[in-house]
């Protein structure tokens, strides 16, 4: 029998495994936990089927801060870190292979690919930063960026969510990777991220997979109970499109400084929330008001964010108030 660590509520609790089940790499065990800054995760392995099963659970922040640490962190980067003791920083200009070890099917074609890497090892990033996948495609090396959606500073590994599109090169290649490969990757690279104290109010607009860099900003600032005002107007084509669809609907509840909006082109019947597009009016409606306590980061498909990078501006938010991750 197998134990692994699983947090409700603010309790930790333990939580008894199928019989022959094993614990994967990643998993957070008993004896030492590795703790994403917005969940605690663990990762089952099933020996028959020989396919990882995420088990998760979206939690209080409270639960998991006593493990911070922040004498374990450089001055400057970050205010705390995840882990106990001293911790390796990742970063390379270069590509380096990462092994993947469990696959999340988040929505029928998105999926969250959990990465190893050393126990005492982190990307070196701040929310909203990126990596380079490479890949070898019919004989020619490509490449795209992919912002990780797990909290910066969380060590022993990393995950990328990513839709699968017919036309979408690197994310066909990806959905075709199993547990065991290895995938090449470059960076971190800094993008539009957020730092700590820049804005007392943050809004989001997120089309898709835009909606990534969000969700580490997010859990970020969550975690931290940082004194910020977060607002997410998040757009898909389906209700069974949105990704981290369980979690949104979970800080909505246990946050009073969270508040999301879906918008939906295919509304299903008694939808009460937003249909069609995202507007001009929409964004008055559900984002705070310009200011210089106000930013807004904005991310989708590039006809997407070039409208409303325009819309954003017409209401009054100034070009640097609108960060593109």
């Amino acid at each position: 029998m197998i134990f692994c660590v699983r947090a409700t509520r603010g309790l930790r609790r333990i939580r008894r495994e199928r019989p022959g089940a094993r614990l994967a790499r990643r998993t957070r065990t008993v004896k030492r936990c590795s703790f994403d800054a917005r969940r605690v995760s663990c990762w089952s392995w099933n020996m028959k089927r020989g396919q990882a099963t995420f088990l998760r659970r979206d939690i209080l922040a409270a639960t998991y801060r006593v493990a911070f640490s922040v004498a374990s962190v450089p001055s400057g980067l970050y205010d705390s870190a995840m882990i106990l003791g001293p911790v390796t920083r990742i970063k390379s200009k270069t590509p380096v292979p990462y092994e993947l070890t469990a696959i999340h099917h988040d929505t029928h074609d998105t999926k969250t690919f959990c990465f190893a890497l050393p126990n005492d090892a982190t990307l070196d990033m701040l929310p909203g930063d990126y990596l380079y996948v490479h890949g070898t495609i019919d004989g020619k090396m490509v490449k795209r960026p992919y912002t990780p959606s797990s909290m910066p500073g969380a060590t022993g590994y990393f995950d990328l969510t990513v839709k699968r599109y017919e036309t979408g090169t690197v994310s066909k290649f990806l959905h075709e990777r199993e547990p065991g490969d290895t995938v090449l990757m470059s960076g971190p690279n800094p993008g539009g991220h957020w730092m700590d104290g820049m804005a007392k109010k943050v809004g989001f607009v997120a089309g898709g997979t835009g909606i990534t860099p969000m969700i580490s900003i997010i859990r970020w600032i969550l975690a931290k109970s940082l004194g910020v005002e977060l607002f997410l107007v998040f757009a898909n084509k389906a209700e069974a499109d949105i990704i981290f669809r369980e979690e949104w609907d979970e800080e909505s509840r246990e946050y009073a400084n969270f508040h999301c909006y879906h918008v939906l082109e295919k509304p299903p019947v008694g939808w009460s929330q937003g249909t069609g597009r995202i507007t001009e009016a929409l964004l008055r409606e559900q984002l705070p008001a310009p200011g210089p306590d106000t930013v807004i980061f904005l991310c989708g498909p590039p006809p997407m964010a070039d409208a409303l990078e325009a819309a954003l501006k017409a209401i009054g938010h100034s070009e640097q108030a609108i960060i593109l991750p």
